[in-house]
């Protein structure tokens, strides 16, 4: 394949819109993680794409929201970043007729960067057609779109016209990731996800947002088999008791669940062990976010 083309493409919105399905479903296998709850993105992840003489590189980033601590913080920066840093912008929204804060905030960052921007409509198979019309007259009236595409990430309707729209606004020049590659996150990082997203299904609400994940060792035997020690780190002794769950079955449930994506990820046997130690607070530690590789 002859890249003569690529260019970075931010995909942005409020938390829970769909964007970590939209880039998983544009890159055709998973590169980030879902769950039904907010903040569940909290790095930029890069989704990597070539289709043709074109390279796509899409960036995951975390749902603009109201910081409460300085993970918070760290996040919304990532999201205003990025958007001063790519050459066109999917701005992910809702079937409704309204603009909401954070999609405000996100259309005042883009006019000032002053660089394409596409409104991409998620959702679309829980509206009907007038209610879809309702929606792109809202935003039309706010923004003139460089395009306005309706989807279903979930689903995958639309997402394929996403690529064409794109094209002509991606730079000329060589690709920016090797051949093959499909995502800029290393292996550790995304076993670590992998498990902090069983978490985020496994577990009640208030207990994923202050857990964080370490691979502490990851290596390979003559036989193929790879060795994952895994630290989950959560903010309260009372949080460590429910990760662990009664003799120890919560943390075997999201043990066995992130082994199978673990291994389906990586394409050999794992043998995952996991533990979980306490650091009070660690959201609003900078020290402690960092080593957490949130920086």
């Amino acid at each position: 394949m002859n890249i003569t083309r690529a260019g970075m493409v931010a995909i942005v919105g409020r938390p829970n819109v769909g964007k970590s399905t939209l880039i998983n479903a544009l890159a055709g296998e998973k590169v980030a993680i879902v769950s039904n709850k907010p903040q569940t993105t909290r790095n930029r992840v890069c989704g990597i794409i070539n289709r043709d003489d074109t390279q796509y590189v899409f960036m995951d980033t975390p749902g603009l929201h109201q910081a409460k601590n300085r993970l918070g913080e760290y996040m919304v920066k990532v999201v205003r970043e990025t958007v001063s840093d790519v050459d066109a912008v999917l701005l992910l929204v809702e079937p409704v007729a309204r603009i909401g804060k954070p999609e405000e905030a996100l259309i005042e960052r883009i006019e000032k960067a002053k660089i394409p921007a596409f409104l991409v409509i998620n959702k679309i198979d829980t509206v009907d057609p007038l209610g879809l019309l309702e929606v792109i007259e809202c935003y039309r009236n706010r923004f003139e779109f460089t395009g306005i595409l309706p989807i279903s990430a979930q689903n995958g309707d639309g997402v394929d016209l996403l690529l064409p729209e794109l094209k002509p606004f991606m730079p000329e020049g060589p690709q920016l990731f090797e051949e093959g590659m499909v995502s800029d996150q290393p292996e550790r990082q995304m076993i670590a996800e992998i498990i902090r997203e069983k978490m985020l299904h496994l577990l009640a609400r208030e207990v994923p947002h202050g857990v964080a994940v370490v691979i502490e060792r990851f290596s390979e035997r003559d036989n193929e088999i790879i060795d994952v020690e895994a630290v989950i780190y959560c903010e309260r002794e009372s949080h460590k008791g429910i990760i662990i769950g009664k003799r120890g079955a919560m943390l075997k449930a999201i043990g066995e669940q992130a082994r199978v994506d673990i291994e389906e990820f990586m394409g050999t046997k794992v043998y995952l062990q996991t533990w979980v130690k306490v650091k009070e607070n660690w959201r609003d530690n900078v020290a402690m976010i960092r080593n957490f590789s949130y920086e």
